[in-house]
This record gives structure tokens, sequence and C-alpha cells, in this order.
């Protein structure tokens, strides 16, 4: 299952993350964003989804919510 088909408000925890991009990786890395940590999707947009990582909130598009797996 993907951030794209979560519940809002229910915490998850990061199995894997699918993407080629090494800079996508680092970049999730920074924000938290690694398996076994917990997310939380706390909306649901149109074109993308804002999570709780940690003390933070972020906007992601829909593309790398289908590729964090939880």
């Amino acid at each position: 299952m993907n951030l794209v088909d979560a519940n809002v408000g229910q915490e998850y925890i990061v199995k894997d993350i699918f993407t080629d991009d090494e800079e996508l990786n680092a970049f999730l890395f920074s924000l938290g964003c690694y398996s076994g940590e917990p997310i939380t999707v706390v909306s649901h947009l149109k074109n993308s989804c804002v999570v709780s990582i940690k003390d933070g909130r972020y906007n992601i598009d829909n593309e790398l919510a289908k590729a964090i797996q939880i």
C-alpha cells in the first residue's frame, strides 16, 4: 500500500521507498522519511497530500506519495 491509498489521520510505518533518484532519496531521508519511521497523512489534496513526519508537515505530490510504501 502507498500513501495515496492511506487513510487520513491514521499513523503508518514506512516500509520502503521505490525510486531510482538518489537526490530524492536523500531529500526524503533529510525529512525523516525512511524505512521504519512513522508517517501520518494529514489530508489528501487534488494532486498531492499533506503528511506529518516527526515534528514537521510536508506537502508531497502524488507521484512521490505513490513511491512511499507503508
